[in-house]
Order: C-alpha cells, then structure tokens, then sequence
C-alpha cells in the first residue's frame, strides 16, 4: 500500500469534512501524484455540495475518481495540478493536471494525468478543467472571424469563453454582467464589457453562463435574426422559465445546450477527451487569466471554508486550494 490520504467528502448537503483513507499500491502504469493546488469550480460543485443534483443525473454527473454516490456522502472534484511521486521512471517528478476529486494524494492510472507545459504555472493550471468547458462551447457556438459574440455571465467559464472568442480574427466580443466591477476583469481579458440592457444586440452568437433567468432572457433579446445562442448554465434541480415567445420564433433563433462531457459530434471522429484536456492546458500560458483566480486557502480549513465559497458571493472566481507542499 500507498500508505493513506486525506480527502474532502460531502457527507451531507451543505455539510463537508475532511476524511483518511487507504491509497492502493503503486504498480504497473499507475502513479502517485502529491497534490499542490486544486480548484473549485463553483457553478457544479455548488449544485453538488447542496444536494441539488437530480437523480436523472445521478450516473451522468458522475466525476472521474469520485467515490460515493449523489446526494452523498460523496467525494467530487475535478481540478487537481500535483507531482508525480511515484510510478513509472518516465513520469517521476513531473508536475500533472488530473480530474480528481480534493485529496492531498492520490493514486491514479497514468493515462489519466497530463503533464503541465513548462510555460503554464501550477498555480494557473486550476483552470484547465474550465478552460476545457469553454473550447467546448466555442466549439458548439461555431464562432467565426468577424463575428459579433456576446457572452452574459462574467463567471470563470463566460470570461474563459469571452477570452477565447477575442483571440478569433475580427471577433467583436462584449462580456455582460450585473456587477460592473467586472468591467476590469473584461479589459484584463481584452474583450468589451456591458451591464445588462446596455450592450449591442443584433448579435451572430450569444453564451449565456450567467445561471439565472434574467440572464437567459437577456441572452435570447441580444440574438440578431437566425442567431445562435448558448446555453451552458446547468441548473440542477431548478426549472428556469424560459421566455421563448415574443420574436423567439419570428427570428428564427436556435437555443442549443454545451456541456463538457461530450464532445462535439463533428469532433469525435478526430478528438479525445485527453486532446481536448491537452488544448486546454497549452491554452492557459497567457498571465492575464490569473484574474480568474480571486483567492486562495488551506485544503485544512475546506470541511469550514466551502459553505461560504459556493454560496452567492459575486467576489469569487476560480478559488484555489493550497496544499502546503513545496511545488
């Protein structure tokens, strides 16, 4: 054996603490990776965390490496950057991302981590598995040059869109928010910004990652004729009212969904999730996205610190777990 780990579990909703358990042997291609940093992604983790999963969705939901079963007691999570400490001679000290749930260290197959390109920082790399989101939906919204893009939700996955979508040639890109103060968060992207009902409409594409109705609607008004919009808000168990009458059918607007555990059918022939995961990683070398990272704490105090985390603090980014290892 590995010896033991500690790991955060959700044992009930809204309630977590930190557990032991024992970690398998290390042997054949499997690896033992010492965490450094993890992320919380709030939008899922917060559904997770307050037993908002439906049970329709209790197996699709299911994260790589998690224990336990919805509603809980569960071990979820997905954004782990850590060293490799053991394993095959080839993977030996190298700094990994790996989809797993907030341990301290963990024992996975070593097809399942991806090594960090030397230009992406470990503190940057929380952000892979959003990133991840946010090609999807590039991918799934079709944007192309010249295209007018809003996208309506400056949380991490809107702003990693907003990004990607200003790196397009002759794209014309407007983040949209309720709180104005991420209007320095856009220019840091390099990308417009917009408060709702003063941003452009007539728009080739529209996101919306805002995760509430008012932010639906506003994505739906800001379409042009025969538009595209967006949806990669996942609302649990909420039913959103979805305002699909006025000019919806007039201008022929299409509602499509994203979401990140598929790939899109025109790139499955040719794309891996371990490709896709791979992108995602190259994608994270520009410093301006460590904007998206707005704070950083102990894995020790996460069982305390997690209610406050994922409640409805607009203040809160991409958050950080630190470890304590030496990176």
């Amino acid at each position: 054996m590995s010896g033991t780990a500690r790991a955060f579990w959700i044992v009930a909703p809204g309630r977590g603490e930190i557990r032991s358990e024992s970690l398998p042997d290390v042997a054949g291609d499997r690896v033992l990776v010492r965490t450094v940093f993890s992320g919380i992604s709030r939008g899922t983790e917060a559904l997770v965390f307050n037993g908002q999963v439906p049970s329709s969705e209790y197996e699709r939901m299911r994260a790589p490496f998690q224990q336990g079963d919805f509603p809980g007691p569960v071990k979820y999570g997905y954004s782990a950057v850590g060293v490799v400490e053991d394993g095959p001679e080839v993977w030996r000290g190298r700094a990994v991302f790996c989809l797993h749930p907030h341990q301290e260290r963990f024992v996975v197959p070593a097809e399942s981590v991806v090594s960090l390109p030397e230009d992406v920082p470990a503190t940057r790399a929380v952000l892979a598995a959003n990133m991840e989101t946010a090609v999807n939906a590039v991918w799934d919204a079709g944007i192309g040059p010249g295209d007018r893009v809003a996208v309506v939700g400056a949380g991490v996955i809107g702003s990693l869109v907003a990004w990607l979508a200003g790196r397009i040639p002759g794209t014309d890109v407007t983040l949209i928010d309720l709180q104005t103060r991420r209007e320095r968060l856009a220019e840091r992207l390099g990308v417009g910004f917009a408060a709702p009902g003063q941003a452009e409409g007539d728009c080739d594409v529209v996101v919306h990652a805002s995760g509430s109705e008012s932010g639906l609607a506003s994505a739906l008004a800001l379409a042009g004729n025969q538009a595209r919009v967006v949806e990669m808000s996942w609302y649990g168990t909420t039913r959103p009212a979805v305002p699909l009458g006025e000019a919806f059918h007039s201008r022929r607007l299409s509602l499509i969904s994203s979401q990140v555990g598929q790939l899109p059918p025109e790139r499955q022939p040719r794309w891996t999730y371990r490709r896709r995961l791979e992108l995602a990683l190259r994608l994270l070398t520009d410093p301006a996205l460590d904007h998206l990272i707005s704070g950083a704490s102990s894995f020790e105090n996460l069982a305390e610190d997690m209610p406050g985390l994922l409640g409805h603090s607009g203040d809160v980014l991409c958050h950080r777990i630190e470890y304590g290892h030496e990176k």
